[in-house]
């Protein structure tokens, strides 16, 4: 469990420090890959690390699944934090948004940014992901398990999905 933590916060930051180069820096002829690969590296950690954590043949949706999901969410939002304290927010297709969100805490006029309106951003982010990551947790663990299964049709020509 805690090698698919690492791991999932792996792939998130690293979709994250994707997002902050700018996007001069890619040939245009492969900028929209990168678009999608960003975007599988900022939602594929819950379900690489659903995959990742291996159980028992009888276990089924147990706790540690269930709370697999909103841990780590908490830790890519701490991880989330520290880029955005440290580097500043990305723009939708890569760059820095402005300066880091620490220098901004002193800064005034339009590049100001007040601590409660940063603690209610990622509050938000948070929330957002441990809904998210809780449903993709939970979808890769019923897909991997083998518990989404039907048996169709009906009699002698039975054939189980």
């Amino acid at each position: 469990m805690r090698r698919a933590l690492i791991e999932g916060v792996g792939i998130f930051v690293a979709g994250r420090l994707l997002a902050m180069a700018p996007p001069e820096v890619w040939p245009a002829a492969i900028f929209p890959l990168l678009l999608i690969l960003r975007l599988m590296l900022m939602f594929g950690a819950p379900v690489w690390a659903a995959m990742r954590v291996v159980s028992t043949r009888r276990e089924k949706m147990s706790r540690r699944f269930w709370k697999l999901g909103p841990v780590l969410a908490a830790y890519c939002v701490l991880a989330d934090t520290i880029i955005a304290l440290a580097l500043g927010d990305a723009l939708i297709f890569g760059g820095a948004a402005g300066p880091p969100d620490l220098v901004r805490f002193g800064l005034r006029g339009d590049l100001a940014l007040a601590p409660l309106d940063f603690v209610v951003g990622e509050a938000a982010k948070l929330a957002l992901l441990a809904l998210y990551f809780t449903i993709a947790v939970v979808c890769t663990r019923l897909a991997n398990g083998g518990f989404m299964r039907f048996t169709m049709p009906a009699g002698d020509g039975r054939v189980t999905l």
